[in-house]
């Protein structure tokens, strides 16, 4: 079922069009990342669903809300950069934001209590937030962007400013939340989309070039790919692995070269004849399926 439907979407900022005609659907009780580099436009893209941006063009439409209708309250939102009162403890700020989103006292405290609990802080629900880690805190955030009971919750690069155990934490926090509500996150790390992500949105350029499924994306873009890892920079060997008939495509990240070959039984044994033949420092060899790197990669290309 269709939760939120985007049509036409743009935002121009004064001469320049940074979003140029979004149209994508959100379906109810899934998780969807938006894809793309700094700069592609997905927290003005969040803004605007969110209610915080009013579009230059085009709509969203909720389901079971009238047009032009205020959808503020079934969505919850937690910006890129949240900011917390740190001397309340995180209890006191829950209660205060719930109390803002019309909660009773009463109905605040209990939802609350139970948000705490939910996103793994409890045990510092009296620590004053200033206290609190980067994860933490994150997760104090998601708290707050939960505590009306949205539809929809949205949340702007959670996890890019964290260590790896505060990443960690709220990517697994993400995984069990996708059974409370719809969720729509964005973000440039691949790898946190490929984790915890039912659809994908690939937005490049203030454009949406790509959607779908993981698996969708792999059918639609997938090649075999062997991974070569070297000692030192494999810089001189790109050619010889450029020009075999085998080759479609080659690209260097580091030590590692990923072919992305025709036919990967016979390359392998190819690759590994010239690897030995030439004595080259090769210090691990993997055939590996594509990774969303590797898909959002191609899309942006075309």
């Amino acid at each position: 079922m269709t939760l939120i439907k985007i049509s036409g979407l743009k935002k121009s900022f004064k001469e320049t069009e940074v979003i140029k005609g979004l149209d994508f659907e959100l379906e109810k009780g899934k998780c969807t990342a938006l894809l793309g580099p700094n700069g592609a436009g997905k927290t003005t893209t969040l803004r605007m669903l969110s209610g915080l941006m009013k579009p230059t063009d085009g709509s969203i439409t909720f389901a079971g809300v009238k047009k032009s209708g205020d959808i503020r309250h079934l969505i919850g939102y937690l910006p890129q950069f949240p900011v917390f009162y740190d001397w309340m403890s995180g209890f006191e700020f829950l209660v205060y934001v719930g109390r803002l989103a019309g909660l009773s006292k009463k109905e605040a405290s209990s939802r609350s209590v139970e948000l705490l609990q939910l996103v793994g802080i409890a045990e510092a629900k009296a620590r004053r937030i200033g206290k609190y880690s980067g994860g933490m805190k994150q997760r104090l955030g998601i708290a707050q962007a939960l505590i009306h009971r949205p539809q929809l919750v949205m949340l702007d690069e959670p996890v890019s400013a964290l260590d790896p155990i505060g990443r960690r934490e709220v990517l697994e926090l993400l995984e069990g939340l996708k059974k409370e509500t719809t969720i729509l996150f964005s973000t440039h790390i691949l790898n946190d989309a490929e984790e915890v992500c039912d659809e994908i949105l690939f937005l490049h350029n203030g454009e949406i070039v790509e959607s779908g499924t993981m698996g969708e994306l792999r059918e639609r873009y997938q090649q075999e790919k062997i991974d070569l890892f070297f000692r030192g920079n494999p810089a001189e060997y790109i050619k010889a692995f450029s020009t075999h008939t085998l080759t479609l495509s080659v690209q260097q990240e580091g030590n590692k070269i990923s072919i992305f070959v025709k036919d990967v039984e016979r390359a392998r044994k190819e690759f590994l004849k010239e690897v030995i033949e030439k004595n080259w420092p090769l210090e691990k060899f993997e055939i590996s399926s594509m990774k969303l790197e590797d898909v959002f990669m191609k899309v942006v290309g075309k």
